[in-house]
């Protein structure tokens, strides 16, 4: 420790303790009077005798007023009653950062939960606000990111500090595709947050869906559906501010978020308990304010690179709806799985005629875009002629390139379906789909 943290410690024991009341609880949020605090700080509150260690509950500062603190709580609030006492930390939330956590499973706000060893001494400490690069800094998305996944390293390919969007409704397959990309990908860290899981699903994702060799180069951020709305919140900032800690080290980060509409539905909860006026369906303005800051701490920096891919939970499939609308505004690129490809058995039930990247062009090699363009004319030829095709309306010969598309279908079809447990390089992907495309 050096000199300046021990005077720094010193003259933090010499100041004197200021402690306020909580005056009213409603809802999600708690009212403090008689401490000065910004926004963002935690303060600690408790039933008495309130110093370090001693603090029942953390809360963070929300909303100032004239006299009095919002503050929202980090935890259960069970205990916390009017005239328990308040105090203030002067600081915000911190979470580590660092190699010690690879393979680590984290809570919401930075805390260990995997029964691993305790993270202090192993991990540097950092505020978890930080400033987004500015666009003028960030190096071209000019690199590509391999997923192992076909479909999207032909079709949609991704490239280095790209953010991508998964869109699909419940239930089609979007968490198990995640695992499938952990596995498969050649980033060199992997940072997975999982945001409003359930929680009988974040085991089952875990063991079955990443397994000892996802989980290695693997640090997962987990804050379940039953956490408050401020946990979940900060569970998003969280995981994209231990990517930013490995960005900054040189290294190419996989982020991974299911899902940014459970986060924008927290700070939904957040911002309506705190006074905001609701918006669009009900979402208040923080909202829109919110996924912007979030997204785009992603990508490229001055050194290294953090490939987001975010999954947006589409309500009742509808892919205008706000989130869905306001994300796709956002990124670089979209995936769009569908309902009826998953109920059909096709996994990974991505809808390649819906998706788009809008950096292919720029990490991938002309002759194989011509493929991708090509396998993309006979799938489009195809889609548009189904309905003429299962009444019996179409004939033979009236259009040359649905015919080829026809004889092509099995194939094509065969090249997009994968197993979850198959992983297939980059290289090899694209030989097969030129052998398909050109018929050698």
């Amino acid at each position: 420790m050096s000199v300046s943290d021990v005077l720094e410690r010193a003259r933090a024991a010499a100041r004197p303790l200021c402690t306020g009341t909580v005056t009213g609880a409603m809802g999600l949020t708690i009212s403090v009077e008689g401490v000065t605090a910004a926004v963002g700080d935690v303060v600690e509150i408790g039933s008495g005798g309130v110093g370090p260690g001693h603090g029942l509950l953390r809360a963070e500062v929300v909303a100032l007023h004239r006299d009095r603190l919002t503050c929202m709580p980090l935890g259960e609030v069970a205990g916390v009653h009017v005239g328990s006492r308040v105090r203030p930390t002067g600081a915000p939330l911190q979470v580590p950062v660092g190699d010690a956590l690879l393979g680590r499973v984290l809570d919401g706000l930075g805390r260990p939960v995997d029964g691993g060893p305790p993270l202090a001494g192993r991990a540097r400490w950092v505020d978890l606000a930080t400033q987004t690069p500015h666009a003028l800094t960030r190096t071209r998305v000019q690199h590509p990111l391999s997923f192992g996944v076909r479909a999207l390293d032909t079709l949609v390919p991704a490239g280095r500090g790209q953010r991508l969007g998964i869109f699909a409704g419940s239930g089609v397959g979007k968490s198990t595709l995640l695992a499938q990309i952990t596995r498969g990908t050649d980033a060199d860290v992997r940072v997975i947050g999982l945001i409003g899981e359930r929680g009988r699903e974040v085991r089952e994702f875990l063991e079955e869906n990443l397994g000892a060799e996802g989980m290695r180069n693997t640090v997962v951020v987990v804050a379940t559906s039953d956490e408050p709305p401020l946990v979940r919140l900060r569970a998003a900032f969280v995981a994209t501010r231990i990517a930013e800690d490995f960005r900054d080290q040189g290294r190419d980060v996989l982020l991974l978020m299911d899902s940014i509409t459970r986060t924008a539905m927290a700070q939904r909860e957040v911002g309506l308990s705190a006074g905001e006026p609701p918006a669009t369906r009900g979402y208040p303005p923080s909202v829109f304010a919110m996924m912007p800051k979030l997204l785009e701490k992603a990508g490229t920096g001055a050194v290294g690179s953090i490939t987001g891919l975010y999954t947006v939970l589409v309500e009742g499939d509808d892919h205008n709806e706000p989130i869905a609308d306001t994300a796709r505004s956002i990124l670089d690129g979209h995936v769009v799985l569908t309902r009826q490809m998953a109920t059909a058995g096709h996994f990974p039930a991505i809808d390649v005629l819906e998706s788009i990247s809008r950096v292919a062009s720029a990490v991938t090699a002309p002759h194989r875009m011509a493929d991708a363009r090509e396998a993309r004319r006979l799938l489009g030829a195809l889609r548009d002629a189904r309905e003429l095709i299962e009444i019996g309306a179409y004939t033979e010969g009236s259009d040359p390139l649905v015919d080829r598309a026809r004889v092509l279908e099995p194939q094509l079809t065969g090249f997009l379906r994968q197993s979850v447990e198959d992983t297939t390089a980059p290289d090899e992907a694209w030989d097969a789909l030129h052998r398909i495309v050109t018929g050698s």
